[in-house]
């Protein structure tokens, strides 16, 4: 064991999802391992126990497990899983975690950010429970990151990350294990994989777009081997470290070819995606998109269905930012609806406490109690059972869920990479004007409250401030302003829009044309052009 001298690095504060900084960045000498052992150094009770690690397969992500796993031994765990190859996706890592009462985890992973030398890397703590590293320790990991002046490794040769087995560094246990086996076995607890096999072997055609990110392999296991998708049915299915140059992020602009594929003639009846580390979910039915807001309603709506949820929902819980279509469906169960910040490590507590059952982000990401992560090969499975069991389209799913609840017109609109001055004199700008807009008209609506959203942690009281700011208007419509935490340049604004239409007649617009004067309105209150210079979002949700 060495102990190395290093200096503090500026700037190394995780944010909602952990580290994320440009491949580059973590390439410099001791970056990684200064906040490796920040992480280390923190956490109480670590010796003899055991870690999990692994990561979407981006560029740099076996060298920095070689790194971690020599750092793990030198540090006193008594034992490492490993993902094959130094796989493993966000959520199945949440489930070896949990499955083997692990102290915690590593995964690393920028998410839906690009990879390749130039492109974005990350690494994030989730603790005991499977989930992303709370506020209070994400904070003293920064703290500790900024006074840092050694860190701990183990001499010796790379692990074989390659090969299953087991081997030693020192006296910690080195296990490599099978990326995909302990998540297939907890995803057909769940659902009712003889209807969903039904479903795919009757001549019923798929198409899920991996991304060439983490989900390939899962993809391929449990739709095709498993349940009998015809071979093809995922596409882009080989993980690369590059994601194949594309923009792994499971949206309308980013995933072209699943997009061209439902919106060809004669399409799958089903479409899907997910993103870099796994725990996203794009859904599609031929020529239809389905919001990710109605997406988590419908789960709700529907959870009955599936043997996992078939006993009821404890409760449900969303982003702000997230359309209110849940709150609908909640209501009318009578369970409990949460609003949180952005950021899954808020659902946490919920979960833990078993006050919700299901939760979800407008960010493409949905879930459930089965783990602590958002989790996207299960909100396919999810659907896919759904489907099985009603025999219905998706497009008559979601007709007929509006004409039960009405339909929230939802959008949202991403401005990337923007100069962050401008960005932050934007949301300034906003924040003045707060306090004067109750009771302003703006066209046909009028403002009924207007904050800066902060949050109370049922559970454990915790305060979250500056979580985005609001404004409400008397008819429930909303339009919301955030500044993403995911980035690793410059900026992105997001704008949320929302608004609610209980008239089945209205309910088959398209939301940018159903939101045309509320995006009008949000663009001039917060001067967009005038402060960012961009006149139009870099991608529409």
């Amino acid at each position: 064991m060495k102990a190395m001298q290093t200096s503090p690095f500026e700037g190394q504060k995780p944010g909602t999802s952990g580290l994320r900084k440009k491949v580059r960045i973590f390439q410099q000498a001791h970056y990684l391992e200064n906040f490796v052992q920040s992480v280390f150094d923190t956490l109480e009770g670590l010796e003899g126990k055991t870690l999990v690690v692994g990561g979407d397969g981006r560029y740099y992500n076996r060298e920095a497990i070689q790194i971690i796993l020599r750092m793990a031994a030198a540090n006193g765990f008594g034992r490492v899983l490993v993902g094959c190859d130094g796989l493993l996706s966000t959520p199945a890592a949440s489930a070896v975690i949990r499955k083997y009462k692990a102290f915690g985890g590593l995964i690393l992973s920028a998410s839906h950010n690009p990879g390749g030398p130039d492109g974005d890397f990350g690494i994030k703590y989730n603790i005991s429970n499977g989930g992303p590293a709370p506020e209070k320790l994400t904070d003293a990991i920064y703290q500790h990151s900024q006074n840092i002046n050694r860190y701990l490794i183990a001499e010796g040769e790379d692990a074989p990350l390659e090969t299953l087995g087991s081997y030693h560094i020192g006296d910690m246990l080195v296990e490599i294990i099978d990326p995909v086996a302990d998540y297939a076995e907890l995803m057909a607890s769940l659902f009712d994989f003889a209807a969903i096999r039904s479903l795919l072997t009757s001549g019923y055609r798929i198409c899920f777009d991996a991304m060439h990110a983490i989900n390939g392999p899962y993809a391929k296991k449990i739709l095709e081997e498993v349940l009998g998708a015809p071979q093809g049915s995922v596409i882009n299915g080989e993980p690369l470290a590059d994601f194949g140059g594309g923009h792994p992020d499971p949206n309308l602009t980013y995933a072209k070819d699943l997009v061209e594929i439902m919106y060809a003639e004669n399409a799958p009846a089903f479409g899907a995606a997910s993103d870099g580390d796994g725990d996203r979910n794009m859904i599609l039915g031929t020529n239809f998109f389905v919001n990710p807001s109605d997406s988590l309603a419908v789960l709700a709506a529907n959870a009955h269905w599936v043997p996992g949820y078939e006993n009821g929902l404890a409760g449900v819980a969303r982003s702000m930012p997230t359309s209110q279509a849940v709150d609908r469906v909640a209501e009318q169960l009578r369970i409990e609806c949460f609003e949180t910040p952005t950021g899954w490590k808020f659902f946490g507590n919920l979960l833990d406490a078993g006050r919700i059952t299901l939760c979800g982000e407008e960010s493409f990401g949905t879930g459930s109690d089965h783990v602590r992560e958002k989790d996207g090969l299960w909100a396919v499975l999810f659907w896919l059972n759904i489907l099985a069991v009603r025999g219905e389209t998706v497009q008559e799913v979601m007709h007929d869920h509006w004409s039960r609840f009405g339909r929230n017109f939802y959008t949202r609109h991403d401005h990337e990479g923007i100069d962050s001055n401008g960005a932050q004199q934007l949301m300034s700008h906003l924040q003045q004007q707060l306090p004067e807009l109750p009771g302003k008209t703006f066209g046909e609506y009028t403002v009924s409250y207007s904050d800066d959203f902060s949050y109370t942690d049922p559970i454990d009281g915790s305060i979250s401030t500056g979580q985005g700011l609001r404004i409400g208007f008397d008819n429930g419509t909303r339009i919301i302003y955030r500044l993403s935490g995911t980035g690793t340049e410059g900026a992105t604004l997001r704008i949320y829009i929302e608004k609610f239409e209980a008239d089945t007649n209205k309910h088959d617009q398209d939301p940018q044309q159903a939101l045309v004067d509320l995006i009008d309105i949000a663009n001039t209150l917060c001067k967009l052009e005038e402060y960012t210079g961009r006149d139009k979002p870099t991608v529409i949700t």
